[in-house]
């Protein structure tokens, strides 16, 4: 089993930055990627970015140029750091991990884009 807990949501400004972070632990060792998707009420869970084990990183076309996703593996972290935030990045945010075709979640931080 894998425990991921998110942190560093919360309210900002449009155009502003905030950095997210995702703790791994328990059976971490088999991860092969890390990634960080995002929701907002009544829609569906969208994926925003992944890295893998290899360090390749991925992000989707709404974000690429803003968001960037790194890990320390010393820290069994995954951050994602959020520049020139729009008020459409306004979701609950969700890091999940992948072992082969298993995949586990944290509970989710909410981010906040409003004036």
């Amino acid at each position: 089993q894998v425990q991921l807990v998110e942190s560093g949501g919360g309210l900002v400004q449009p155009g502003g930055s905030l950095r997210l972070s995702c703790a791994a632990s328990g059976s971490i060792f088999s991860i092969n990627s890390m990634a960080w998707y995002r929701q907002t009420p009544g829609k569906q869970r969208d994926w925003v970015a992944e890295i893998t084990i290899a360090g390749s990183t991925n992000y989707a076309g709404s974000v690429k140029g803003r968001f960037t996703i790194s890990s320390d593996n010393a820290k069994n972290t995954v951050y994602l750091q959020m520049n020139s935030l729009k008020p459409e990045d306004t979701a609950v945010y969700y890091c999940r991990g992948s072992q082969g075709a298993s995949h586990y979640w944290g509970q989710g931080t909410q981010v906040t884009v409003s004036s």
